[in-house]
């Protein structure tokens, strides 16, 4: 009987760690996605002149020659994100929002996914019981959350 305690247990547990893994990573490829794969996007700078909320906005310089398809973009708002800054961005296809590039928005795209990995690392030190690997997990979600803290003013 507390065989089979432990092993639901631990497969229970192990359940909860992936569906927080899997959330994590999919609450960050949809900013993710456009930081790392940014051929075929439009890039430029954007000079925020406005924020307020959640979001901020301001006008677009693309880096290349040609039209501008959007001359007013708008982005989520961050801590190091301020009026009268000007940011290196990639637009979303087919939209006027902008991602934020560079070391500051690589990181700052994988923020929820750090989160997941502090979260995982207590599930998998409670429930199953593998301390080193919630270390290991724990400590990959600290490194990346301190990244991003650290390249917020880049």
């Amino acid at each position: 009987m507390a065989s089979a305690v432990s092993v639901s247990r631990q497969v229970v547990s192990a359940a909860l760690a992936l569906l927080l893994l899997v959330a994590g990573f999919w609450a960050s490829w949809g900013t993710a996605q456009h930081v790392i794969f940014q051929t075929g996007r439009e890039h430029g700078h954007v000079v925020l002149d406005r924020c307020d909320g959640g979001t901020c906005g301001g006008s677009f310089a693309p880096s290349a020659e040609g039209p501008v398809r959007t001359p007013k973009v708008t982005m989520d708002r961050s801590v190091g994100e301020k009026k009268g800054v000007e940011l290196p961005v990639v637009i979303k296809p087919d939209t006027a929002q902008a991602v934020r590039v560079g070391p500051a928005g690589f990181f700052k795209a994988w923020i929820p996914l750090g989160g997941a990995l502090l979260l995982a690392s207590v599930v998998i030190a409670g429930g199953m019981r593998h301390r080193r690997l919630a270390w290991i997990t724990g400590g990959a979600g600290a490194v990346l959350l301190s990244a991003a803290w650290a390249t917020l003013g880049f």
